[in-house]
């Protein structure tokens, strides 16, 4: 299982760069590349914050992967 995002598509539609985004939501511009590129799961509390930046629903930015590798 795995987590897709549409961070990078909201990010684009808000015309916020990553460095805009990662100050609003308190990480490093490093960070939030790594959350579009999907090399990194954000917290929960992380990933709450990103959904109110862009006054969305979790589901609405985070999506539960179920066909995705499993881990070993």
């Amino acid at each position: 299982m795995s987590i897709l995002n549409r961070v990078k598509e909201l990010r684009a539609r808000f015309n916020f760069s990553q460095s805009v985004l990662a100050e609003k939501v308190g990480v490093t511009r490093q960070t939030i590349a790594a959350i579009e590129k999907g090399d990194y799961v954000p917290s929960l509390l992380l990933a709450l914050t990103i959904c109110d930046v862009f006054e969305l629903k979790m589901e609405d930015v985070f999506v539960l992967n179920k066909e995705g590798k499993e881990d070993e």
